[in-house]
């Protein structure tokens, strides 16, 4: 089969500057979009599953399985299971206990500003050997009775601050208190990283709070059931055991539905992208039927002509999607997201680069075939007619 060559699909792309732009444009937002839904998926799975781990478990106020904000359980629950069960991580004769207050409350850097609502979890020191996986990466850890924030590299975003290190020094009011943010935290896109952590006692007082939101605990010979039996026998302290990769299991359930209205909401309107390029690209080529017929003439098969035609639309497309991928990396990546245990971050990785090219790839086939195999239906006669 004789083939047109490829210069000619490239030289035609030039030959119509409105067309090309109108092509690129497209593509570019169809991509775009789905860039973002695809993102948004990836960023909240990621702030789930990079948050569990399987040797934690939290005791929680029984009843509030489904929500730790909610939850209420005696200052005295951390003592009382450190010395009850045996077997949990221990380093330098310190258990891997930690205490921990979650309240989401407003900050404000003036008196008179409303606040913007964030995650904030008191600590203890212990909460450094419970979480592993969360690193200071600039300043110092929050200390008792200084009122200190210490920020998750999300929060800082959240908050209006980028970089993130911009945040260190800042002081806000909680409540009628000031705290200064010593500290930058990183949790690997885990919920932490959109947290504020300061010292459990200072958050007691600020919030006028004498109860725990739960006890986090590290495991080593322990296992779960140990700590089931634990809190079902103490009926005084109220609490559930439920280990952390079941919690945020829950969570993620709870959210699936945002998650897949995003995703049709994008595929409803990428099919309205794909359609009304179908109908610009059909306009293109119902102009060009005569130089389609000039083509036959010259003894090129309908088969390389359809070939450069499409050759011509992945092209367009393709630019489109590359000009797509670089602002989803420039502007959409770690686009921080507010939702009700915190933000999370729109997450582009390589996965969700490929699936950009290839809905970019694709747009550039189905945009051209359909509408240049109804074209090239045409008698050769009739098709040289055309236009006079």
């Amino acid at each position: 089969m004789r083939k047109l060559p490829f210069e000619y699909a490239v030289r035609n792309l030039g030959r119509s500057p409105l067309r090309l732009a109108l092509s690129v444009g497209g593509s570019t937002l169809v991509v775009l979009l789905v860039l973002a839904a695809a993102g948004f998926t990836n960023g909240m799975q990621k702030a789930m599953h990079v948050s569990a781990s399987q040797d934690r478990v939290m005791l929680i106020g029984s009843g509030s399985e489904e929500s730790i904000e909610r939850s209420e359980i005696p200052m005295r629950a951390a003592g009382i299971v450190s010395a009850s069960v045996p077997g949990l991580l221990k380093r330098a004769g310190v258990d891997a206990v930690s205490p921990e207050i979650h309240l989401a409350m407003p900050l404000a850097t003036e008196p008179e500003q409303p606040g913007r609502l964030a995650v904030i979890r008191g600590i203890t020191p212990e909460a450094w050997l419970v979480h592993d996986d969360v690193r200071l990466i600039s300043g110092h850890a929050p200390r008792p009775g200084h009122s200190e924030l210490a920020s998750g590299r999300l929060a800082a975003r959240s908050l209006g601050y980028d970089p993130p290190e911009s945040i260190l020094g800042t002081t806000f009011r909680i409540d009628d208190e000031s705290y200064e943010v010593v500290g930058l935290l990183d949790a690997g896109g885990g919920v932490i990283d959109g947290e504020l952590w300061t010292s459990l006692t200072d958050l007691q007082v600020t919030a006028q709070r004498d109860s725990l939101s739960t006890v986090m605990l590290r495991m080593d010979d322990a296992e779960f059931a140990d700590l089931e039996a634990f809190a079902a026998s103490r009926l005084d302290l109220e609490l559930a055991a439920i280990a952390e990769t079941d919690y945020y299991a829950q969570l993620d359930a709870f959210y699936r539905p945002i998650r897949l209205l995003v995703i049709v909401t994008a595929v409803l309107i990428a099919i309205g992208g794909i359609t009304g390029g179908l109908n610009t690209m059909y306009a293109a080529f119902a102009s060009r039927v005569r130089e389609i017929g000039s083509l036959q003439t010259l003894g090129y098969s309908r088969a390389s002509i359809l070939w450069s035609l499409v050759q011509e639309s992945i092209l367009a497309s393709s630019i489109g999607a590359l000009i797509a991928c670089v602002l989803g990396l420039l502007v959409l990546d770690h686009f921080v997201i507010r939702f009700s245990m915190g933000v999370f971050g729109i997450s582009i990785d390589a996965g969700v680069l490929s699936l950009g090219l290839a809905v970019g790839l694709f747009l550039g086939i189905i945009g051209a075939a359909v509408p240049a195999w109804r074209c090239l239906r045409r008698p050769i006669p009739e098709a040289l007619r055309a236009g006079e």
